[in-house]
């Protein structure tokens, strides 16, 4: 029986150090928290609100599937090498990950890879990263259950944040660089 028990705690403090390791996605959104002149911030999905109560059931749905989201950002502030450097470290990351990727696209002259986590049709995760030379680099995690990706992209025209923390002020300068 002593055996099992120093068996089991091992494995759990084997667990614990290497789930949070610089290699991936979370540990990375931690680090950075703590770097200087990150803009970071964490808030639940409630933060989200329909703009009218006359939406359909399924945008109602989708929002629901919306659990949390994690944002992690460093704007251009002449630092193009630290960027470049965030930047590769990321897409090291999320080239070791089990991420699928979505889309890759540019927006507002950034590039934009989108990638996820469970089914195409039952998603748990999506990971929003992006990149701009003289704006920034950012990445987002948004945590859910089996959101559908269809329906997330029809409600985001339907939602508006209900906030205005400084952190969503500095976000939002951010992106329109």
């Amino acid at each position: 029986m002593k055996k099992i028990t120093s068996l089991a705690l091992s494995f759990f403090l084997a667990l614990s150090f290497t789930s949070c390791t610089n290699d991936s996605l979370q540990g990375y959104l931690v680090k950075s928290q703590d770097k200087k002149g990150f803009i970071a911030f964490d808030f639940p999905a409630s933060i989200l609100q329909v703009k009218s109560e006359d939406v359909s059931q399924e945008t109602k749905d989708a929002l629901a599937s919306l659990k949390k989201v994690n944002l992690v950002a460093l704007p251009f502030q002449d630092n193009a090498e630290v960027l470049l450097t965030e930047k590769n470290t990321i897409e090291g990351i999320l080239e070791k990950s089990s991420y699928k990727s979505l889309m890759r696209t540019k927006m507002k002259g950034f590039e934009v890879n989108l990638y996820y986590t469970g089914s195409e049709d039952a998603i748990d995760e999506v990971i929003a990263f992006g990149y701009k030379a003289d704006a920034g680099v950012a990445i987002a995690r948004i945590l859910g259950e089996n959101m559908n990706p269809a329906l997330i992209m029809k409600m985001m025209s339907e939602v508006k944040l209900d906030g205005n923390g400084s952190s969503l002020e500095k976000f939002n300068l951010f992106l329109s660089s």
